[in-house]
């Protein structure tokens, strides 16, 4: 019977597993400082963060659509690496408003990198074509 009591507590457990509110933020693809404090101050069940992800309250739609966002979505929507922004001086989040910005602006960090990618993604296509033509052998 004890035995069954420590399962039943580790059935809990896992059902009711939590996530810090930064890991929750990237998971949903917001910016954390962005997001309401009742959000940064608790913690997040892997159930709220489904229904997060499946019905999005209007503050989660807002912050999707207008921003900030943080740097994976900001390189993402510019079609450029995280490091590009570094290189192209982009270090805090940006708003849709910004990103559409530098986008029509196209300034030359942001042709530069654009180009990086293109060619990287180039690349690991070719390598992806050469694997599958070999066998996958690794050859």
């Amino acid at each position: 019977m004890h035995a069954l009591d420590t399962l039943d507590a580790m059935t809990q457990h896992q059902s009711t597993q939590t996530m810090k509110p930064a890991t929750a933020a990237k998971k949903l693809g917001v910016y954390l400082e962005a997001t309401p404090a009742e959000f940064r101050e608790g913690v997040v069940s892997r159930a709220e963060l489904n229904a997060l992800q499946t019905d999005p309250p209007q503050w989660l739609r807002d912050l999707r659509r207008d921003g900030p966002h943080p740097r994976p979505v900001v390189a993402a929507k510019l079609g450029v690496s995280i490091s590009g922004l570094a290189r192209g001086g982009v270090t805090e989040p940006l708003t849709t408003e910004q990103i559409e910005a530098l986008k029509e602006e196209r300034p030359e960090w942001l042709e530069r990198e654009r180009a990086t990618q293109a060619e990287v993604r180039k690349e690991a296509a070719r390598l992806k074509k050469r694997e599958r033509e070999s066998g996958g052998s690794g050859d």
